[in-house]
């Protein structure tokens, strides 16, 4: 079931109260007035996106990727790219978004490709940086379906980088992570990126 198809429990309501209070805090405080008419209802909207934006925390990766595991004897390589995601800089709370695509070379069985695009969602819905979102994604597939190998390639777009500091407008990031046969094989990296575009 989708994240904004559920219901909230009492306790996450309470939260979610808490943190529109802190953002009408924040409004005042930046100097403008929380009472006006376009802002009276801004502080529960920015609540409930911050508390969407951020489900992260209330997901498991591993549930995630255990959901559709099936029986596989192939050899071959495995690739989901162009997986788009959301998530905010923990330095700076302003988000960061891109694209990731994995790969992965199964051992014994293979994972719903949908479970793919979930794990991505469930890792970068949180404070995040680029580097480990790309690690966590790694670990997550390797640690749940065991395949023969992994390998992760982001590429981010950082308002960080492009609203506020040094203002670069076209600057991105990519990050890449491996594991298990990609470590020992240079040629299935380049296969890999060969097949992402890049």
């Amino acid at each position: 079931m989708d994240f904004d198809c559920k219901p909230l429990s009492s306790s996450d309501s309470a939260k979610i109260e808490e943190i529109a209070a802190h953002y009408r805090e924040i409004i005042r405080l930046v100097g403008d007035n929380p009472d006006r008419e376009g802002l009276q209802k801004t502080p529960m909207r920015a609540a409930r996106a911050m508390w969407f934006a951020t489900q992260g925390y209330r997901t498991d990766p591993a549930a995630v990727l255990s959901e559709a595991i099936f029986e596989y004897a192939g050899s071959k390589m495995v690739v989901v790219k162009d997986i788009e995601f959301y998530s905010f800089c923990e330095h700076h709370i302003l988000p960061f978004f891109g694209t990731v695509s994995i790969g992965y070379i199964p051992g014994s069985s293979m994972i719903g490709l949908s479970k793919l695009a979930r794990v991505v969602n469930a890792v970068a819905r949180k404070l995040q940086v680029q580097e480990r979102l790309t690690a966590e994604l790694c670990e997550a597939v390797s640690s749940v379906l065991a395949p023969k190998g992994v390998i992760v390639a982001c590429n981010a777009h950082h308002l960080c980088m492009k609203m506020r500091g040094v203002e670069k407008q076209l600057a991105t990031t990519d990050t890449y992570d491996y594991c298990g046969v990609f470590v020992e094989n240079p040629s299935l990296r380049q296969e890999f990126m060969t097949l992402i575009g890049r």
